[in-house]
C-alpha cells in the first residue's frame, strides 16, 4: 500500500523520506515509522543502541513478499498415500527465484500456509481464543525511551538465566522488549531463550505459540536459525496436541522444506525422527515410511531414539511381531535398554493387542530390578529421564567397539517400573476393561517401589469412574468414589508430591460425580473444586464451564446418591 508520508520536518525527516521513496513504493507506515525512529535517536549513545549502527533497511521490513508459494495444502485423498503436499519424493526442490509478491506474513510462513488454507492468525484464533496482547505482537509498539529499553532488557536477562523462571515469566518480560525482540539480545542470550523455550514436559498450544512467535520474529530481524532451532518448530508444530492430525503434519512439513529450501541448512538424524513420529501419530504410515526411506538415501544413521520410534511405530500398526522384531533389531545395533524403552515395549504391545505379553514385560522388570537393587527406586523426574537418553545414545555410539564396556554400562542401568510404566497399564484397564481390582494392585505396587502418585493417575482414576460408574453391580461404587476425592483433596490441601488442579481433573471430577451421584451432587463438587483450581491459560476457565454445562445439562437432581 503506497503511502503519502507528511512533509519533513527536518534534515532527518527528508533524508529518510527519500531513502524510503527510493526503495520502494510500497513502503507501509509501519516501516517508515520504524526508519524515522532511527534518525530520531540521540547520536551520542553505545551499546546495543548506538545510533552508529546501519539504519534498519526496508527491504528487511517488507521481505515477506520475498517468499516462494509452497505447494498445495494437503487433501483428505492424501491421507494413506506418500503424496503429501505433492511430493513425489522427499527431496526437496533447490529454491528458484521469485518475483511475484506474496502477502502472506512471517507468520503464516511458519506454519506454511498456502492461499486458500487456513492462515497463521486463523489458525491461532481457532485453537486458543485468547488474549491478544499476549501472543500478537505485530501492532505497532509505543516508542519507549532508552532507559526503558535498557530496563526491558535487564529484566529479561535477569528471567531468562534464573533457571526457577518459568516460560510464561521469560515470555511475558521478552514481549517488553520492542519489537522484533531479538535483535537487542546478544548472540548467547537468544541461543539461551530457545533453549529454555523447548526443554518442557508436555508441549501444548501456549508453548507452540510463544516459540512459533520467537521463530517469526528471526525471520523478521534476518537472523538465522540453528537446526536444532528449526527440529524444535517441526516438533512444537506437529507434537503440541494429544492427537495429532492432518493439520499438524502439514505445517511440520513446511517448516521443514522451509529449513531446508529457503534456509539452506540440511536435516540431520533428529530431524527425520521428528517427521517420522509425527507421521506415523497421524496414521499416515506410508508417509512415515518415506521419511525412513529419504533418510536412508542421505545415509543417515539410526540413534536410540529411532529405534524407540520404529517400535512405537509398529505397535501403532498393531504388528506385534514387527514391536519384536523392532526391540531385536535396538539391542543387536548395540542400543543400551532401560525403563524408557521397556515403557515403549509395554505400551506398543498394549496397542497391538497383546496384553498378556506386556503383562509379561512388565512382571520381568519388577524380578529384574529387586533382584539387582532389593526393591530402592531412586527418583528420577521428566528432566533426568530426558537427559539419561542423550547419554546413553552418546555412550552407545563411542563404545560400539567396546563390547565389555558396553555391557558394563547395560549391567549398570535401572530396569525398574516408574510412574509412566504405571501410567500405560492404568490407563489401559480404565479405558477398556475397567477392572477396578487390578488397578488397585497396580497402585499398591506403586507403593511397594516409593513412587508417589501424581494428578493425572487422580485423573485417570476419575475418568474410570465417569466411563463405568453409575450403572447396577459395578465395582466403581459411589463410596470408593467418595474416598478417591477425600485423598484428592487431603493431597492437594498439603501440596504433597506437588499435586495441582489442572483444567482435565476438573472436569473428570464432576463428569464422574454427575455420572456416578446425580446433578446436585456435581454442582457441590464444581463448588469445592473450583477455589482450588489452578487456571494456567488464558481462555481454559471459561472452555471449562461451558463443558461442563453441557456435562450437567439435563442430569435429574433426583438422581442424587
Amino acid at each position: 500500500m503506497q503511502i503519502c508520508a507528511k512533509p519533513a520536518t527536518n534534515a532527518n525527516d527528508s533524508r529518510l523520506y527519500n531513502e524510503t521513496q527510493s526503495v520502494s513504493s510500497s513502503v507501509s507506515r509501519s516501516e517508515y515509522m520504524q526508519l524515522l525512529d532511527y534518525y530520531r535517536e540521540p547520536q551520542d549513545l553505545t551499546g546495543p543502541f548506538a545510533s552508529n549502527k546501519p539504519p534498519p533497511t526496508p527491504s528487511v521490513y517488507v521481505h515477506v513478499g520475498q517468499r516462494k508459494e509452497h505447494g498445495d495444502s494437503l487433501s483428505s485423498s492424501s491421507k494413506e498415500s506418500g503424496e503429501v503436499l505433492g511430493l513425489g519424493s522427499l527431496k526437496p526442490k533447490p529454491s528458484e527465484p521469485n518475483t511475484t509478491r506474496d502477502d502472506r506474513s512471517e507468520s503464516e510462513m511458519c506454519l506454511g500456509n498456502t492461499p486458500g488454507s487456513t492462515s497463521f492468525q486463523d489458525y491461532r484464533h481457532n485453537l486458543v481464543e485468547t488474549n491478544p496482547s499476549e501472543f500478537d505482537r505485530t501492532s505497532d509498539y509505543p516508542r519507549l525511551h532508552e532507559a526503558d529499553k535498557a530496563r526491558a532488557i535487564d529484566r529479561f536477562l535477569h528471567l531468562l538465566e534464573d533457571r526457577t523462571s518459568s516460560h510464561g515469566q521469560i515470555y511475558e518480560a521478552y514481549c517488553q522488549i520492542p519489537s522484533p525482540g531479538v535483535v537487542y539480545i546478544a548472540i548467547d542470550s537468544r541461543r539461551l531463550l530457545f533453549h529454555r523455550l523447548s526443554i518442557i514436559e508436555n508441549r501444548s498450544k501456549q508453548a507452540m505459540l510463544r516459540y512459533l512467535r520467537l521463530v517469526d520474529d528471526m525471520k523478521d530481524a534476518s537472523i538465522p536459525l540453528s537446526l536444532s532451532e528449526w527440529n524444535t518448530a517441526i516438533a512444537y508444530a506437529g507434537r503440541c496436541f494429544v492427537h495429532v492430525d492432518a493439520l499438524q503434519v502439514e505445517s511440520a512439513l513446511r517448516i521443514w522444506k522451509e529449513m531446508e529450501q529457503e534456509a539452506g541448512i540440511q536435516s540431520g538424524q533428529a530431524t527425520f525422527n521428528i517427521l517420522f513420529d509425527i507421521a506415523a501419530k497421524a496414521g499416515k504410515y506410508v508417509l512415515a515410511e518415506m521419511i525412513l526411506k529419504e533418510m536412508n538415501d542421505r545415509r543417515l544413521q539410526y540413534s536410540r531414539f529411532s529405534y524407540v520410534g520404529f517400535i512405537y511405530f509398529h505397535g501403532l500398526k498393531g504388528d506385534g511381531a514387527g514391536v519384536r522384531k523392532a526391540y531385536r533389531d535396538l539391542v543387536e545395533a548395540g542400543q543400551i535398554v532401560d525403563t524408557v524403552v521397556m515403557n515403549c515395549v509395554i505400551a506398543s504391545l498394549i496397542r497391538a493387542g497383546e496384553l498378556p505379553a506386556a503383562e509379561q514385560v512388565y512382571e520381568r522388570m519388577k524380578r529384574l530390578f529387586r533382584v539387582k537393587t532389593g526393591g530402592f527406586v531412586p527418583h528420577r523426574d521428566w528432566r533426568y529421564s530426558r537427559d539419561l537418553g542423550r547419554i546413553l545414545d552418546r555412550a552407545s555410539r563411542e563404545l560400539r567397539r567396546q563390547p565389555k564396556k558396553l555391557q558394563q554400562l547395560q549391567s549398570e542401568q535401572y530396569l525398574s517400573p516408574d510412574v509412566r510404566t504405571f501410567s500405560i497399564l492404568i490407563d489401559y484397564h480404565v479405558h477398556f476393561t475397567g477392572e477396578l481390582r487390578r488397578i488397585t494392585c497396580l497402585l499398591a505396587e506403586m507403593q511397594d517401589f516409593h513412587i508417589p502418585i501424581q494428578g493425572r493417575m487422580f485423573i485417570k482414576i476419575f475418568r474410570g469412574f465417569a466411563r463405568h460408574g453409575g450403572v447396577k453391580y459395578t465395582s466403581w461404587t459411589t463410596q470408593r468414589l467418595e474416598a478417591v476425592w477425600s485423598s484428592l483433596l487431603g493431597a492437594v490441601d498439603a501440596q504433597d508430591g506437588g499435586i495441582q488442579v489442572l483444567k482435565w481433573m476438573v472436569v473428570w471430577v464432576v463428569r464422574a460425580f454427575a455420572r456416578c451421584c446425580g446433578r446436585a451432587r456435581a454442582l457441590q463438587i464444581w463448588e469445592e473444586i473450583r477455589d482450588r483450581w489452578k487456571v494456567v491459560e488464558v481462555d481454559e476457565k471459561g472452555a471449562v464451564e461451558h463443558l461442563l454445562r453441557e456435562i450437567l445439562h439435563g442430569l435429574k437432581t433426583d438422581n442424587d446418591c
